[in-house]
């Protein structure tokens, strides 16, 4: 049982390295893409709550001080995937989208005494649009018959392999961290055309390779309020480093009437860049029924530079310049509630999510702020029992999202998640009477 897991473990994970989860948002084409969410299938019934929360049956990567508290007889292997439908609205005129996603692939166990580990492959950021802009040479059918239409497209994202281990060095505190191999591409484009075909065209095309690491640091500490209440605090910090990524910028102009192409090609070193995040959380926990929490985080955006092509006297220039991000800050509340997790009734053993979201946009867009967004989530933890098993667990939570700000496009996603978490006890000593 043990090699088909690890097989079925290792396919999932390279089928997860070969797909990038799909978005249609055109705010992906701005930045590195579409922020992904950081967390499994738990989190996501609390609207990804978890940087106070410690399981001991199930991965909590959002902070790998939890890993401490995983289970010493068991091997947890975690799965997700999302279906999610979105409808943009842009003065009136609607639109909607579908996408269908393999989220995550984590797994971890108990590798020591007070130590657990734990690995896995998630996304990181998303990149994922296509549509184009048709309007009259000179702002108005009265000044031209002519029309011009831009195409934007783009796709790709960054990925992260992640190897992580916590440690209880004494009762009550943790200390953690995830290594993570970060890698992906992020391809963009900006094609022009006219309806007049003695005009020549203009075509951006932006390409970007990414090859580095992410590191964060968690801690938590657990302290026994009364005999069924206690309070755990936590808090992960992840290190703003340059990527190892040389943004290109190709820029194509085309006569239409002889075919003939004039190509510039523009290079940064080094260009592209993650921001210092700092995240706190906490979670109260009753009698093992109960469990709510409050989480904060904080990406410091704004000292971070991106690459940017435009023309300055005439003359063309693809530089890194600031003020194109701002900071963003993104707040959580939810909880759990389970009436009986070790009753023989299996409706009591069923666990209740609830949770809700806003968060500030790290874009600005057309030099102002980007779209802020509020979500809520609901979603349950559902206990598989048969005669081999009764530890696994299949997630199913549901999410609505709202993108919106003045002037710009409106979204609103909902997006069921579905993640199952296989806990076997591969550490058990067995006794043959």
């Amino acid at each position: 049982m043990r090699t088909i897991l690890c097989a079925a473990l290792m396919a999932a994970m390279s089928v997860t390295a070969l797909a990038q989860s799909g978005t249609n948002s055109p705010y992906s084409m701005y930045g590195l893409g579409e922020l992904t969410e950081q967390s499994s299938g738990f989190n996501r019934g609390m609207n990804g709550l978890g940087y106070g929360f410690r399981e001991h049956d199930q991965i909590n990567y959002l902070n790998p001080a939890s890993y401490s508290a995983i289970d010493s007889l068991s091997f947890i292997f975690d799965a997700g995937l999302s279906l999610q439908l979105t409808n943009f609205n842009e003065n009136g005129r609607k639109l909607n989208a579908k996408n269908a996603d393999f989220e995550y692939v984590v797994a971890g166990f108990h590798a020591a005494r007070h130590l657990g580990v734990a690995f896995g492959i998630i996304p990181f950021t998303n990149v994922g649009y296509n549509y184009a802009n048709t309007q009259y040479v000179g702002g108005g059918a009265s000044a031209s018959s002519t029309t011009y239409t831009n195409t934007y497209a783009g796709n790709g994202g960054l990925h992260q392999v992640y190897f992580g281990a916590g440690w209880e060095p004494f009762k009550g505190f943790s200390i953690g961290a995830n290594a993570s191999y970060l890698w992906g591409s992020i391809n963009k484009s900006v094609i022009n055309s006219y309806s007049d075909a003695n005009i020549n065209t203009l075509s951006k095309y932006y390409n970007s390779t990414a090859a580095s690491y992410k590191l964060n640091f968690g801690i938590q500490y657990t302290m026994q309020v009364s005999k069924k209440d206690a309070l755990t605090l936590g808090g992960v910090y992840d290190i703003g480093h340059k990527l190892n990524a040389d943004p290109e910028c190709r820029v194509i102009s085309r006569n239409t009437q002889t075919s003939v192409a004039d190509t510039a090609l523009y290079k940064i070193e080094n260009g592209l860049e993650l921001p210092s995040t700092y995240s706190v959380g906490m979670a109260w926990k009753h009698h093992s029924k109960w469990k709510i929490g409050a989480d904060y985080s904080f990406q410091k955006w704004s000292s971070v530079k991106y690459p940017v092509y435009n023309v300055v006297n005439n003359v063309p220039q693809y530089t890194l310049q600031e003020g194109m991000f701002e900071d963003r800050h993104k707040a959580t509340l939810g909880g759990e509630y389970c009436e009986n997790v070790n009753s023989r009734n299996f409706l009591k053993r069923i666990r209740y999510r609830v949770g809700a979201s806003y968060a500030t946009s790290y874009l600005k867009i057309n030099g102002q702020d980007g779209p802020k967004e509020f979500s809520v989530s609901a979603g349950f933890g559902i206990p598989i029992i048969n005669g081999y098993n009764n530890r696994s667990i299949l997630n199913i939570s549901a999410q609505w999202v709202n993108r919106e700000a003045t002037g710009l496009i409106k979204e609103n996603t909902f997006r069921i998640n579905i993640g199952f978490i296989f806990n076997e006890r591969w550490f058990a000593k067995w006794k043959v009477e």
